[in-house]
């Protein structure tokens, strides 16, 4: 297992004026511009921001799945302590969904709707720890049990159609977990789920994460996803970071205009039944350090 000692002192990663784009026929299209943020082990950051803002393209350019028109122009990710440009590729399959791991919206991407579920999550340990099939099932079941769904063993034996949406969501969280990963990525991870599913999924989170001590990126557009789970946020528009600060500090006493717009923007500023709108004329670059 990925058991590696986390120095609490050490950041899990730091991310320096990270800046991506991706090139079409049309020629280079920014994405994210002039990036950076840094995650201790047991600390959760959330990045918010409108749909098309860059915020998973931050999470995508952490795991280098940038497809191949996607490419990190600028700046540089440090992972434990390594520039994660300078490590080869065998280097960084080695981190990828073992050391970093990554939990997309939609559960079903991430399952393979042949085989049973025990069989999918077995691989985790079987391919990164080398270890028997009596080893990796138990460890696979223990991980169902941790992740609170009921009845494991029938899990373990059933095929992803047969769980609800919920239940994917957590097997997905299972499998993430199974390596003991430094690093967890969660892109929408309870966008398709309903309300009530949506809490337990987010509490289930926040105990796992300090049962692991994990270092969590939560990346959304959801302003109550970030105030349950979240220690500092970092508010994104455009492609730039706007804001940084202390989850309570921002609901409080926001710096940008922006993120007050985003603020005044949540369903219960409703006047009638029309919401407060976010526009350009809000808009206002936060100053060098606002809020770092």
């Amino acid at each position: 297992m990925n058991e590696a000692v986390r120095d609490p002192a050490q950041p899990i990663i730091e991310i320096e004026n990270l800046s991506i784009s991706f090139f079409t026929r049309k020629g280079e299209i920014p994405a994210v511009m002039d990036f950076s943020c840094t995650v201790m082990p047991g600390e959760a950051m959330g990045i918010v921001g409108e749909s098309g803002c860059g915020k998973s393209t931050v999470s995508l350019g952490i795991m280098r799945d940038l497809s191949n028109i996607g490419k990190i122009v600028g700046g540089r990710i440090k992972f434990q302590g390594k520039d994660m440009g300078e490590l080869s590729e065998e280097e960084l399959r080695a981190i990828r969904g073992n050391k970093i791991a990554m939990i997309y919206q939609e559960p079903m991407a991430s399952l393979n709707p042949a085989m049973k579920i025990g069989q999918q999550l077995m691989e985790v340990p079987l391919i990164h720890d080398k270890v028997s099939k009596e080893e990796a099932y138990n460890r696979a079941l223990e991980m169902v049990r941790a992740v609170r769904l009921p009845d494991p063993e029938r899990m373990m034996r059933s095929y992803p159609h047969q769980l609800s949406g919920g239940q994917q969501q957590r097997i997905v969280i299972a499998m993430a977990l199974l390596s003991k990963p430094a690093l967890l990525l969660l892109d929408e991870p309870t966008t398709a789920l309903d309300v009530t599913i949506q809490k337990q999924t987010l509490d289930l989170l926040v105990s796992l994460q300090a049962k692991y001590s994990m270092g969590l990126i939560m990346i959304t557009h959801n302003m109550g996803v970030v105030a349950e789970t979240a220690d500092r946020v970092i508010v994104q528009y455009k492609g730039r970071k706007m804001e940084e600060a202390d989850v309570l500090s921002l609901f409080e006493s926001p710096k940008s205009n922006y993120t007050r717009a985003l603020l005044s923007a949540l369903p219960e500023n409703a006047v009638g039944d029309r919401l407060p709108t976010v526009t350009d004329m809000l808009f206002e670059a936060a100053p060098s350090g606002a809020g770092a």
